[in-house]
């Protein structure tokens, strides 16, 4: 005796070894017994062979047209045997019966089970919307084997093409679209991004990059919602100070600038000014809302993305001949020993007699020039006619840093050159990546840029613990050691910064173009007018959810922005590459397989380097460049030293420590859903 039955939604059929009055021992063809309870037994027959009635059954199946039985069907609850015998004959077969079920049980839209075995049949208005929605997904499955077809003879569709972002970064893997590609991908055995690439997706190396930062970041555009720059209600003293800026001159956000009082008395007051959009932006306003959402301006060679609009800016910015709103910290000197004899925050509006450009005075504002020697070639007026003031901004940082490296336990070194890229052709609009790129060095540690730096820690170390002794909650970066793997972390709390030699140090200077600094500008404000009541009229206040929220979404924007400024960064050096013809160069083994460019802000890959020692110097000739992956790889050439010099995987400058260089990995695997991979330089403090 021989039986079919369900199990699990399966139909199998095999020999009855003993029945019981619930229940049957049933062994199948693999000769695997099988307990099966007496209700989901369907059939019982003594011939064919189990196997032979269900190929039989499974064949006759597909010859039942289930509109034709869905006609003759019973309206009430029927069996697979009652639609057999309705549909073939009074005297119907085992094998039609089976097929029946068969052919029953694998159309739901036309046939609902009502049991083991039972059916009822379904309305005409759901069979007429199933077979609908059936056509039309015959029609999705033949659009995408259409597609498919064209991805794999090297020709991308217009509907893929509009969708490459979300296909490669984050796909919808119920989409017709991701799924041509994936069926032409495992077709052609060729990764998607290749595959796509050979197909032509992708007409530009830059949009793709770029576009793929906007669908990332900037979903809706980078564009922003008119919006008018409210006005300072507050009457502001003008401060008796000639202030000056120091910056690039493709800055247009000036938070910055410094003021020299005192000279020849003994008693030196420097004032540090800061552009004071907190002054009449308030939080949760429209403007608030925008700068929130973007946290921070994104720079990269030739273009940025401000975290505010432009009119909003020029309403704050630092402009010189122009009395600025500013937040003012005035730090008191002696003269001789430098020694710190006060301070004082000042709400003011600030002179801005000159905005001086490093890019225009570097050369010249050296320090024999700030030490009272000639300079190399005449130096422009605006910064000649400071030149004592900047000279004792000079000696004080100097100082400054001097007593940091003793909190630090060490010196600072700067192991590794800032560089300078300009698109030499570019008008200011956005860079389509044909434009040629210059690349020059900027000295870490120059003059101009130690003696704002120095200012800047300055001021973000005293409001730091200023606020700290207030108990106004600001947010705060720090670093418990300098030991390896001590990360730099933010919070809420005043906290030594050991990578800068500081108690603490509380981003405030830059709140035109980062909105940890505006939130605490706004702290700073309520202090200034408040003083020791400041925690009360202080917009955030202690403990705030709101602030371990802004922490949180600066954190992971902040680290987006800089690893696309890296990357952006890498793509114009391989441009630059290209473009003078460069066929080796020389660097310094500082990795594992890994070599530093000597002249250019470029880490790579170089076969031969492996069992080189760090610090070995070489030649290397360079390879292929992948435009997409930032990839590019050389091979050692020759060692061009005998022993290898002392190197270090990062400089040991605190807050501006940075991780290697390296091409940006695009690790994407479209039948998993995978996430792009990236690695990348960050934006330096």
């Amino acid at each position: 005796m021989y039986a079919l039955f369900e199990e699990a939604g399966k139909f199998q059929a095999g020999r009855v070894l003993s029945e019981a009055e619930s229940s049957a021992q049933v062994e199948l063809d693999s000769g695997k017994r099988v307990k099966v309870k007496a209700a989901n037994v369907l059939l019982k027959f003594e011939k064919p062979q189990p196997a032979q009635l269900v190929a039989q059954a499974q064949a006759l199946a597909q010859d039942i047209e289930l509109q034709l039985a869905w006609e003759f069907a019973p309206e009430e609850e029927f069996g697979f045997a009652d639609l057999a015998r309705d549909y073939f004959s009074a005297n119907a077969t085992l094998e039609q019966q089976a097929a029946a079920l068969f052919r029953l049980h694998e159309a739901p839209h036309y046939f609902r089970r009502a049991g083991r075995g039972r059916f009822r049949k379904a309305p005409a208005e759901i069979v007429q919307q199933a077979l609908a929605a059936i056509e039309k997904k015959k029609l999705v499955q033949q659009q995408i084997a259409a597609w498919a077809a064209e991805l794999a003879a090297g020709t991308c569709p217009a509907p893929i093409r509009e969708q490459l972002y979300r296909i490669l970064f984050k796909p919808d893997k119920n989409a017709p679209e991701y799924k041509a590609v994936v069926e032409a991908s495992r077709a052609t055995q060729t990764a998607p991004l290749a595959l796509l690439q050979k197909a032509g997706a992708i007409d530009s190396a830059y949009q793709f990059h770029w576009k793929r930062f906007l669908f990332d970041h900037f979903p809706k555009g980078t564009g922003f919602p008119p919006l008018a720059a409210p006005a300072i209600t507050q009457e502001l003293p003008v401060a008796a100070v000639q202030a000056f800026s120091i910056d690039d001159s493709a800055t247009t956000e000036i938070d910055d600038a410094l003021s020299v009082q005192g000279l020849g008395t003994g008693t030196v007051t420097v004032g540090i000014h800061i552009a004071a959009p907190g002054l009449a932006l308030q939080p949760g306003t429209p403007i608030d809302q925008v700068a929130r959402q973007r946290l921070s301006t994104v720079y990269m060679p030739g273009h940025k993305i401000t975290m505010l609009p432009d009119e909003v800016v020029q309403a704050y910015t630092l402009q010189e001949g122009r009395d600025c709103p500013a937040v003012s910290l005035y730090v008191v000197f002696d003269e001789a020993t430098l020694a710190v004899q006060s301070s004082e925050t000042k709400l003011e509006r600030v002179p801005i007699t000159a905005n001086l450009r490093h890019d225009q005075l570097d050369q010249h504002v050296t320090e024999h020039w700030l030490e009272g020697l000639p300079s190399e070639g005449e130096v422009p007026a605006p910064a000649a006619a400071l030149r004592e003031p900047m000279s004792f901004l000079w000696r004080l940082a100097k100082q400054l840093k001097a007593q940091r490296e003793v909190v630090r336990g060490k010196p600072e070194t700067f192991n590794r050159p800032d560089y300078n890229f300009r698109l030499a052709d570019h008008d200011g609009s956005e860079p389509d990546g044909s434009e040629t790129v210059e690349i020059t060095v900027r000295r870490r540690g120059a003059p101009l840029d130690l003696i704002v730096a120095e200012a800047m820690i300055l001021a973000n170390s005293t409001w730091g613990q200023w606020l700290a002794e207030l108990g106004v909650p600001g947010i705060y970066r720090s670093q418990a050691s300098l030991a390896p793997g001590v990360k730099v972390r933010m919070g809420t709390k005043a906290a030594p910064h050991a990578g800068i030699g500081v108690k603490c140090y509380a981003w405030s200077t830059s709140p035109l173009r980062r909105y940890t600094d505006l939130v605490n500008q706004w702290q700073i404000v309520a202090a200034a007018r408040h003083g020791r009541t400041a925690a009360l009229a202080a917009p955030f206040k202690p403990k705030d959810a709101d602030l371990f929220s802004i922490i949180s979404s600066f954190d992971a924007a902040y680290t987006a922005y800089n690893a696309y400024q890296a990357g952006m960064e890498r793509f114009w050096t391989l441009r630059y590459v290209r473009q003078h013809g460069l066929e080796t160069l020389e660097g310094t083994v500082f990795r594992e397989g890994l070599v530093r460019a000597d002249d250019l802000p470029l880490v790579l890959a170089a076969l031969g380097s492996e069992n080189l020692p760090r610090g070995s110097r070489v030649r290397v000739k360079l390879g292929a460049i992948d435009d997409i992956s930032l990839d590019l790889a050389g091979t050692v050439v020759e060692r061009l030293d005998a022993a290898p010099a002392a190197v270090s995987d990062a400089d040991d400058t605190g807050e501006d420590e940075e991780p290697v260089a390296g091409p940006i990995a695009i690790a994407v695997d479209v039948a998993e859903g995978g996430e792009p991979d990236n690695a990348g330089d960050n934006l330096p403090s």
